[in-house]
């Protein structure tokens, strides 16, 4: 029997208009980029082009931001936005050894991880029961409710919620500047709740704990700085106590925060910026566990679901 030639794609339609891609097709074809390969990006530069109506030889980081949210919104997996970020930066570099630009504006912007997991989902009255389950009779356990109510009011990584400082926190206008990763500092609205309960808990509580000079702002029964370890054991004891059955920790709080931001309306870039995140690919990821909720709650409610 002869071996049968594996069967090439067909070509794909490229707009007469397009001769930045009909001349970008010819520079894979030189670069010996497979023809599957070829004709993937090309259909992802042409996918990629009809979010905006500005020409994508102009595009700058801003307008490559742009994109990425249109695609999550049409549910393009993590996977198949990779293989467009990979496509439009090969088209870039393209622009670039032509001398028809001078810079790439996707080289900012990071390679969704592929393969990892959704942060686990914890619904609205889970964290309520958790928010609650602190005796606040107790200066620990005003502490505890204080710190649960600023980390699911601000996102806050859980290293940032125990090293805040006074200095960083003005209740008066209601926010906090957090020092994040890389030394980055954002500003993060506490909202009402959390600034009440941040006051009560240093009027009444904290003047209990205090033994020796400090300006952080959470304390140890001995007066220390909380540790992560001691923060994880507090939340795992409290969900105990409140009987929820979903698996918790800091970070669950801090998907919680912006999970529940995206439920109810709130826009991705909005997100990204009060979680600290440097791209917006990386935030990307919640709006996949947004879509999953809000499928389950279709599931469960509408009556011809």
């Amino acid at each position: 029997m002869l071996n049968k030639k594996p069967r090439l794609p067909a070509p794909v339609q490229i707009p007469e208009s397009s001769s930045y891609l009909q001349g970008f097709r010819d520079y894979l074809i030189a670069q010996t980029v497979s023809p599957h390969t070829r004709n993937a990006y090309l259909s992802d530069l042409i996918q990629c082009s009809e979010c905006l109506t500005k020409p994508l030889t102009d595009w700058n980081h801003d307008d490559i931001s742009d994109v990425l949210i249109e695609l999550t919104k049409k549910q393009k997996s993590p996977r198949s936005i990779a293989r467009s970020l990979s496509a439009l930066r090969s088209f870039y570099k393209f622009l670039r050894e032509q001398k028809l630009r001078s810079d790439n504006p996707v080289a900012a912007h990071k390679t969704p991880k592929l393969g990892r997991a959704l942060p686990k989902d914890i619904s609205e009255a889970d964290v309520e029961a958790l928010i609650q389950a602190p005796d606040i009779n107790t200066a620990l356990g005003l502490r505890d409710r204080a710190m649960f109510e600023v980390l699911y009011a601000c996102g806050l990584r859980v290293s940032e919620l125990i090293n805040l400082r006074l200095e960083l926190i003005n209740l008066k206008q209601g926010y906090l500047r957090i020092i994040g990763k890389g030394n980055k500092e954002r500003l993060v609205p506490m909202g009402q709740m959390a600034c009440e309960w941040v006051e009560k808990y240093l009027n009444e509580g904290r003047s209990q704990l205090y033994k020796s000079a400090t300006d952080y702002l959470f304390l140890t029964q001995h007066g220390g700085i909380m540790s992560r370890q001691n923060f994880w054991y507090a939340i795992k004891r409290y969900a105990l106590q409140a009987g929820i059955q979903a698996e918790l920790s800091p970070h669950t709080m801090r998907h919680a925060f912006a999970t529940h931001l995206l439920n109810h309306g709130a826009d991705l870039r909005v997100v990204q910026m009060l979680l600290g995140h440097s791209d917006l690919s990386t935030t990307q990821i919640y709006t996949h566990v947004a879509q999953v909720r809000m499928q389950q709650l279709h599931a469960q409610h509408h009556p011809r679901a």
